[in-house]
């Protein structure tokens, strides 16, 4: 399974289409084990761009602070799920909260 992680500074950028780039992290969940890592530019932000590109990289889930109700449907269409709300941390340490069902969603901080 592939995770895309919005970034910057390291930790979980909270605005999602502002990010420096994307942490796509390999898991394993049946072995509970975190993978490859690999951290890439994200193409320009306009409307539609980051769920099409996402979505070709092969990723079935991403983690967010914040995420417009425009962005998660058409990751829906993309056939990627979307957990909003996540805390500001590395994405090894949101894949592994992930892995080990301990990762607390809060509010979504996108407000469009």
């Amino acid at each position: 399974m592939k995770i895309a992680i919005p970034i910057a500074d390291g930790k979980l950028c909270m605005h999602f289409g502002h990010c420096e780039k994307f942490a796509i992290v390999q898991i394993d969940k049946e072995n509970k084990t975190i993978g490859q890592r690999e951290d890439l530019t994200p193409p320009a932000h306009e409307p539609g761009v980051l769920p099409k590109w996402i979505g070709d990289l092969g990723v079935d889930l991403v983690i967010a602070g914040g995420m417009g109700q425009r962005a998660q449907q058409l990751f829906e269409q993309n056939n990627v799920m979307v957990l909003v709300g996540a805390p500001a941390d590395s994405p090894e340490i949101l894949a592994e909260m992930f892995l080990n069902n301990e990762l607390k969603c809060g509010t979504n901080i996108c407000d469009h």
